[in-house]
């Protein structure tokens, strides 16, 4: 009898990766690990098949934005806002998709910091 064995993630992004495996990607793989790939993307604001094609090393997408994403959810970064002070990068990305809003002086401030030149900003960068 014929029985797929399953790998863990962490075993696949060794295989994918080899010597050269990033530490996020290690940290994706173990969150994919504990968790699943799917609860994984949903951590850091992707979907699940993307997680697999990162552990794969088969995305052909902008790994640098998934690696900040990883690195706000997963691994602790986070960034000095002018805003709101220090937060995990993570919600930094998250605060640059918000549309203007003047429901709060804090979110038209948080608008324009994102859009007027902050370091963190990736508003305007070529994908």
């Amino acid at each position: 009898m014929n029985q797929l064995v399953k790998r863990s993630p962490i075993d696949v992004a060794r295989a994918a990766w080899g010597d050269e495996l990033p530490a996020w990607v290690e940290a994706l793989a173990l969150e994919a690990g504990r968790t699943s790939g799917v609860a994984a993307g949903k951590r850091i604001g992707y979907t699940g098949s993307l997680v697999s094609s990162v552990l794969a090393n088969k995305y052909k997408g902008r790994l640098d934005l998934v690696e900040e994403r990883v690195a706000g959810a997963l691994m602790g970064a986070v960034v000095d806002c002018p805003i709101l002070g220090e937060i995990a990068r993570d919600r930094c990305l998250d605060e640059q998709k918000v549309g203007f809003s003047t429901s709060s002086s804090v979110r038209t401030r948080l608008y324009r910091a994102c859009r007027g030149g902050c370091e963190h900003s990736r508003i305007g960068s070529k994908p």
